[in-house]
């Protein structure tokens, strides 16, 4: 865990607020005893935290963004394809305790699972050093993402792309769903973007469109948009 800590840049004070953070449930329901927690109850405390630290952070810099963009841009850089990138980071896949079969099932991949540890993460800090702190760490790690010329402050993406592309080449810009996974009210999506023929991006989302439009955010990335 110290080498996840120097990516974080926060040592904990309670290894065991760690572990638990990065316990998938799977591996808490294969131990015999019982008494191992996984991050379910810290990952629901991580969720409000992010989202009180992002609408903060944008309501003190943002003075002049009306609520409606300050709404939309709040959801891009809390939602599930954000905080995979934040894991993507940490390198935190390989730090995750999971279940053989969630393991040789690619869990340490899959976007729901990375998402919700990094939640569960910024809970564990809370519990550890507090509201300052935890903070701090989040804003840190979303970095560019804050930026309001960033991709992720776009209030469509799927628009942006398109215009863009017209602009430049007059490609055709199609999306194709690649997979969708996980009960019915709770799936996650997985979506390619191509110009012409050329995949140019990829996302993930709680639903399709969202998906795209995190496949949109990521070809205007590639682009240089």
């Amino acid at each position: 865990m110290t080498k996840l800590e120097k990516k974080l840049g926060y040592t904990f004070r309670d290894k065991s607020l760690l572990q638990m953070a990065l316990t998938h449930s799977s591996y808490a329901n294969e131990t015999r005893n019982g008494t191992v927690q996984c991050n379910e109850r810290l990952e629901f405390l991580g969720d409000s935290i992010l989202g009180m630290t992002v609408a903060k952070y944008l309501y003190h810099h943002r003075p002049n963004m009306p609520e409606g963009k300050m709404t939309k841009l709040r959801a891009e850089l809390v939602c599930e394809q954000s905080l995979v990138q934040i894991a993507e980071k940490l390198d935190l896949g390989e730090h995750l305790y999971l279940g053989k079969g969630e393991s040789l099932g690619g869990g340490r991949n899959r976007p729901s699972i990375l998402a919700d540890a990094v939640e569960a993460i910024f809970a564990a800090i809370l519990l550890d050093a507090g509201m300052e702190q935890v903070e701090k760490i989040i804003l840190q790690l979303l970095g560019e993402s804050l930026e309001e010329n960033h991709p992720t402050a776009a209030q469509d993406h799927k628009t942006a792309l398109q215009e863009l592309t017209q602009k430049k080449n007059g490609q055709n810009v199609t999306y194709h769903l690649l997979d969708a996974t996980g009960p019915d009210h709770q799936k996650t999506f997985s979506v390619e973007v191509k110009l012409g023929d050329e995949t140019v991006g990829h996302g993930v989302g709680k639903s399709k469109k969202e998906a795209e439009q995190a496949a949109a955010a990521a070809a205007l990335r590639r682009l240089g948009a």
